[in-house]
């Protein structure tokens, strides 16, 4: 019996292997789909673990031992039915041996056993046997690796430094705030010791002549560097920033580390690193100086900072005078970030005192301007660079010291290898046909943006060096257009319609510079010099667009009209400025009324020639709609003849863009919106109560409406033109719709659109439903028709309006809502597009119709129309055919459906307590998982509903309990459901006092509105919750914890009062910071305190 067993077991073992070599090796996708199916009935299978063991000890294939590997790591991170502790503490011994004894495994194999010992380690970290931790003793683990071969050492550092990364990463499976606790246990008591034992192996490493052409030598110092990197990277005050904030990043060093820092060698161990070991590690090593560098400020007192700083400068300073790896690309990279970062975490007060700082400050300027006019070479670490240089400019008006900053001399040089070298890059661009950095605009626009500071320092050599520059360029361009034999496509004037285009995004950005308080009168003067000669580039430009324009040239005016009209237009400018009087004297443009009608001539321009262009029509759109928003420079604009002409002659006649061409894409109208935003905000200027006025701009919309009922009134019709006529004109009333937010004009609209071309939409929808960039601009107008912004819905006493618009809303929520169910399933990767962003409008537009205040809704039920009946319904029906990832997935999605919930349970309670208990129980889920919600929109509008709920449960049992007369059923049934589902409330008193007391409540007040109810509906479980919440502190802790409880409940009545409500709410603050002193000093050790003084 035991040989068959056995030769089963062998058999078995065989048969893995196979399927690990088919999953691992094979190009045949179905041989791995199907290998890969029977591999995961193998991890699910109950003698996983055993024959996990087998695999490693008799596998033959490193994909097995792979397998075996990644197997247990599921097995001890799974969360239901976890391993008992024995069995992982075997684990943890039998991996440690395993390698030990077998150093020579295959990378991925030893890569995958350390991660399976960092996952033990971490989920065991508060594991106690006989009162010992027993995952704890890391060094002790590892200590034997490193008294072995260099390979053996080679693993005890990468569990080292695996352990660190895998304890400082939060996983989506365990809770966040068992991923802090850990992480603070882990800084306080093992990780400055694994800091000081890879600084001390780095220490012996670099005493030693090293033979780093060994393969495995070289693989020892680079594990001893990533720890060294994990360690200082680690996320000490569980801030978890992202990737992205690169430039605001402090190191949250904790105090108890101060020794490491105080004493130059650490600093100076990396600085010798650097220049003794072979380029490619090096990368590595200024990575941990970036980190060194961006220690947090507290850290030290004045003079040790000072101390600590000079050393840091020196240390630069040595790498700028020895650049021999810095033409290494991750080398540079790396060394920019240490660059910026010395002014990220130093003030320009403290540098100037640095012993060698002029000599530093002119070796950085050389490297800048070194590196700007490379500008092929590591064109993304450019920002750090000019990141650098910004804040230095910016610091400049603040530096106390009296030191010399030379900074006016230098910074000139800075900007102009800048400007020079993008003019030198077209030419070189052009002849050996590289990627143009003007096409990526936002790399453009974050440079330009640095650069607007730069530049504005000595800003008299700036002006005059692109006044310079801007003559020569537009004189040569001028001479090739003239010269008889070239055309647009000849190279030479594309270099030069490429150098101006440079140019006019960077005069552009150095205007947007320009700060109010710091500007003075003869700065002014030089911006207008610069604009004057923009302002004829582009009558030049223009004059030429019949034959050929630029695009790149267009968007870059666009770019600069932009920038002009934030400094230079609007309500908050001196109009005095000396600006308008150097372009009163060049150009004759006399005041602010003028140049205005500069700006729409250009935009009319752009309208009818780039018509088709959709880059330049959005940013020419843009620019109008921002010129709408001025109070003062709207009522300039409307008395221009050009705005009267746009006002009067909307049509495609005139504007390409509004015409009805089947080429381009449904999606490309949604310029249309902003189009007409813009005009409704000109035309309410003067519009006032006048009718015909209001029909006359209509007029090319009534058209299209006509058309658009002409053709849906006939079985035959052209279906695309019906729906792009359709899809163009909804776009526009939108757009209308949105501006018209007084209501003498917002009714007029109303009544022009209802009744007479309502059922236009209503049929769209019944034919086009599934058709979302057909249906979605549809209930996009709706749901902004019945949005009462500013009070503009406000119908008369006698008017039936308000009901009727409920009606229409309703009747196409439910035509929408029927129609999209019939679909049935939709692949996942369309179900956004095709469904739920029409879901999610819908629900947006009852949200609107319910909480825009101008409809009763008891009159339905008392006149027995069902329209508020089939819309909720409808409303229901829709949500259950959503899963609940789905609502918090999508984020449109997810907040329409919250706030849409807060209204429901806020004025319709009676509906939702008259649902059937699996609806209940879905919507109390959705509002559960949403409290955890990352949005704070969305987690302070479940709060919100949770509150509705609670107080709507807690008059119900007080009604019962005074024994008034019956209510109504519904009522009971919903009682009847919450006893028989107490969990679900019980688990939301759970989740939100865990996020009050453990984690960074955003919304505190929003939360302590729902939770007094939960207490009140909860006594029992909240004393039991109190108790383990009590019992889990360590001893010495327990009685202050208690009595931070007794005093949340001091002076709190039974009652949901708003008076004992706001009691609550103050307690429950005094409360919050209480526990959380308590428990900073429990968990964080013995340094915790001190962290941050």
């Amino acid at each position: 019996m035991k040989w068959r067993k056995m030769a089963d077991h062998v058999q078995g073992l065989a048969q893995l292997e196979i399927l690990c070599k088919q999953l691992y090796e094979t190009t045949d996708t179905a041989v791995r789909h199907q290998a890969e199916k029977a591999l995961v009935e193998f991890t699910n299978s109950p003698d996983c673990l055993s024959k996990c063991q087998l695999l490693l000890e008799r596998g033959s294939s490193s994909y097995s031992q792979l397998l075996a590997a990644t197997c247990l790591s599921k097995l001890v991170s799974r969360t239901s039915n976890p391993l008992p502790l024995e069995q992982r503490i075997d684990i943890r011994n039998y991996v440690l041996n395993y390698l030990a004894t077998r150093p020579k495994l295959a990378a991925f194999v030893t890569q995958a056993l350390i991660q399976l010992y960092a996952r033990i380690t971490k989920l065991g970290w508060f594991d106690c046997q006989k009162d010992d931790y027993v995952f704890r003793n890391v060094i002790a683990d590892v200590t034997r690796f490193l008294q072995d071969s260099v390979e053996h050492c080679i693993i005890g550092v990468t569990i080292l430094s695996q352990l660190t990364n895998e304890i400082n990463q939060a996983d989506t499976t365990h809770p966040l705030t068992k991923h802090r606790k850990i992480a603070s246990s882990f800084r306080d008591s093992s990780l400055f010791d694994i800091f000081t034992l890879s600084c001390n192996l780095l220490k012996q490493a670099s005493g030693k002549n090293l033979n780093l052409n060994d393969e495995s030598q070289h693989g020892l110092l680079m594990q001893l560097l990533k720890l060294s990197y994990n360690c200082l990277n680690y996320d000490f005050i569980g801030t978890s920033t992202d990737e992205s904030s690169d430039d605001l990043c402090t190191v949250q060093i904790p105090t108890s580390w101060r020794s490491a820092f105080l004493d130059s060698s650490t600093l100076q161990l990396f600085f010798n690193l650097y220049h003794s070991i072979p380029p490619s590690l090096s990368p590595l090593v200024l990575s941990c100086l970036v980190q060194i560098a961006s220690v947090r400020r507290s850290l030290f007192n004045n003079a040790e900072r000072a101390k600590f700083l000079s050393h840091l400068v020196d240390g630069v300073k040595r790498i700028l005078a020895n650049p021999q790896c810095l033409p290494d690309p991750n080398n540079y990279h790396e060394f920019c970030r240490l660059l910026a970062r010395l002014k990220s975490n130093y003030q320009l007060g403290e540098l100037v005192k640095v012993e060698n700082y002029p000599e530093v400050i002119r070796l950085i300027a050389n490297f800048t301007v070194t590196s700007l006019q490379h500008w092929e070479f590591a064109p993304n670490s450019v920002h750090y660079l000019l990141s650098l240089w910004q804040r230095l400019a910016a610091s400049v008006p603040y530096v106390k010291a009296t030191e010399p900053h030379l900074l006016e001399t230098y910074t000139p040089e800075v900007t102009k290898a800048y400007i020079t070298s993008r003019l030198e890059s077209v030419h070189v661009i052009l002849r050996d046909g590289l990627e143009d950095p003007l096409d990526d605009a936002g790399l453009v626009q974050q440079q330009l943006d640095q650069l607007s500071t730069i530049g504005r320092c000595e800003y008299e050599k700036t002006c005059a060096l692109l006044v310079q520059l801007f003559d020569q360029a537009a004189q040569t361009y001028q001479e090739l257009l003239q010269s008889t034999n070239s055309s647009a496509a000849d190279i030479t004037v594309q270099e030069g319609t490429g150098r101006l285009t440079w140019l006019v995004y960077i005069i552009g950005a150095v205007i947007g510079g320009r700060v109010s308080f710091a500007s003075t009168d003869e700065q002014d003067a030089m911006d207008g010099e610069l604009v004057c000669r923009v302002l004829q580039l582009m009558n030049l430009t223009d004059s030429r667009l019949a034959q050929a324009g630029n695009e790149r040239l267009e968007l870059a005016m666009l770019s600069f009209f932009e920038q002009f009209r934030k400094i230079y237009i609007g309500d908050q400018v001196q109009k005095s400025s000396k600006l308008y009087r150097r372009l009163s004297e060049v150009l004759g443009l006399n005041d602010e009324t003028m140049v205005l009608s500069v700006f729409i001539g250009k935009i009319i321009t752009n309208l009818k020639y780039w018509g088709q262009c959709e880059p330049i029509t959005s940013k020419t759109l843009q620019l109008l709609n921002d010129l709408s928003l001025g109070y003062s420079s709207v009522r300039k604009l409307v008395k221009l003849s050009a705005v009267q002409f746009m006002l009067n002659n909307h049509t495609s006649e005139h504007f390409s863009f509004l015409g009805v061409n089947n080429q381009s894409n449904l999606s490309d109208m949604r310029c249309r919106t902003t189009f007409y935003t813009a005009l409704g905000r000109l035309l309410m200027v003067d519009l006032g109560e006048d009718e015909d006025q209001f029909e006359q701009f209509m007029l090319p919309l009534t058209a299209a409406f006509e058309a658009v009922a002409q053709m849906l009134s006939t079985n035959t019709f052209n279906e695309q033109e019906a729906k792009r006529t359709l899809v163009g004109l909804v776009r526009d009333l939108r757009g209308i719709a949105f501006a018209f937010n007084a209501k003498t004009s917002f009714m007029m609209l109303f009544d022009w659109i209802y009744p007479a071309y309502m059922p236009i939409l209503q049929r769209a929808i019944e034919l086009w439903y599934h058709d979302p960039a057909c249906t979605t601009p549809v209930l996009k107008l709706m749901a902004e028709l019945v949005h009462n912004r500013s009070q503009r819905l406000q119908f008369d006493v006698s008017s039936p309006n308000g009901i009727l618009l409920f009606r229409e809303t309703s009747k196409m929520i439910t035509t929408y809502g029927n129609r999209i169910l019939t679909l049935g399933e939709v692949p996942k990767d369309q179900v956004y597009g095709v469904k739920l962003k029409g879901v999610s409008v819908c629900f947006a537009m009852l949200k609107a119709v319910l909480s825009g205040n101008y409809v009763n809704f008891g009159v339905f039920r008392l006149y027995g129309d069902d329209a508020l009946d089939n819309a909720l319904q409808t409303f229901i029906k829709l949500l259950l055919s959503i899963p609940h990832s789905d609502l918090l997935d999508y984020p449109k999605l997810s907040q329409s459906f919250y706030s849409l919930l807060e209204v429901l349970t806020q004025d319709h309670m009676n509906f939702i307590a008259s649902l059937e208990p699996h609806v209940v129980m879905y919507i109390l889920s959705s509002i559960s998982e949403g409290l955890t919600a990352l949005d704070t929109m969305v987690c302070t509008g479940c709060c919100s509903s949770l509150d509705h709920i609670v107080t709507y449960l807690f008059k119900q049992l007080s009604r019962s309990t005074k024994k008034r007369p019956t209510p109504m059923a519904t009522d009971d049934r919903f009682l009847h459901i919450m006893q028989q589902h107490p969990e679900m409330i019980q688990q939301m008193l759970s989740t939100v006092l865990n996020i009050i007391i453990f984690e960074d409540c955003r919304n505190q007040w929003s939360m302590s509105r729902p939770l007094l109810g939960l207490i009140l509906l909860n006594e029992k479980y909240f004393a039991d919750l109190r108790n383990s919440i009590v019992n889990s502190q360590p001893p010495e802790k327990q009685q202050a914890m208690h009595l931070c409880f007794e005093n949340l409940m001091e002076g709190i009545e039974r009652n949901l009062l708003t008076k004992n409500r706001d009691r609550f709410t103050q307690n429950l603050s005094v409360f919050r910071r209480e526990v959380n002193d308590s428990m900073k000093n429990s968990t964080y050790g013995v340094n915790s305190n001190d962290m941050m003084s």
